[in-house]
């Protein structure tokens, strides 16, 4: 008898749901131009989480809740990359000297004053930068997460929200990849594994109940 994916995941025991908590942050996850122009090598092809994350921020910064977004940068030479800059060469797209508009933030999700910008030099937002003590000292509990790519950055920065002790929640429309395969299959795997996987409206609402 042949089961189905879902069922396979039900049987081995990746069925439990982590309830968000009262202290939630966004992270919003490397939204520059350089994954939003057509010309970049790293395009992505994701305005519908674009416009999604618009309206995420909009919610969290109506609920107050801190906000945190990241970006990219390297040295020139990109020593400080390391195998991640070897692996990507696209990464290039960020060394000093590059085209500066490749890593501004895109239109409409620029930081405001007030909210924190972290740089960072691999995938994980929490590898080898402030997130973490960030947070601990704000007393967060809940990272609400967007931004590209589902499988790269997003996912990294997911697992590591999880071993960290902060219950990961990513916006599943806030999210974009370049294809829909690995994007489909990294949220799947998320939701089994690692974090909670939930719509805009869904968050939107949470955000709401705070009051």
């Amino acid at each position: 008898m042949t089961t189905s994916l879902e069922e396979n995941y039900a049987k081995g025991g990746f069925i439990k749901k982590l309830e968000p908590g009262k202290l939630p942050a966004l992270l919003m996850i490397d939204f520059v131009n350089a994954y939003l122009f057509e010309s970049s090598p790293l395009f992505a092809n994701v305005e519908p989480a674009r416009a999604a994350s618009q309206s995420l921020l909009e919610a969290a910064r109506s609920a107050r809740i801190s906000v945190i977004h990241t970006n990219v940068a390297y040295q020139r030479g990109g020593l400080n990359g390391g195998i991640f800059f070897r692996k990507v060469p696209a990464l290039a797209a960020f060394e000093d000297g590059a085209d500066p508009a490749l890593g501004a933030f895109g239109k409409g999700l620029h930081p405001i004053d007030g909210e924190t910008v972290i740089t960072k030099q691999y995938a994980s937002a929490f590898f080898a930068t402030s997130l973490a003590s960030t947070l601990t000292a704000l007393r967060i509990d809940t990272v609400l997460i967007a931004g590209v790519s589902t499988s790269g950055c997003v996912r990294a920065t997911a697992v590591d929200a999880c071993q960290h002790g902060f219950i990961p929640i990513v916006v599943r429309d806030a999210v974009g990849d370049r294809a829909p395969g690995p994007h489909e299959a990294n949220l799947f795997d998320l939701q089994a594994k690692y974090a909670e996987v939930r719509s805009l409206a869904q968050v939107q609402a949470y955000l709401q109940s705070l009051g």
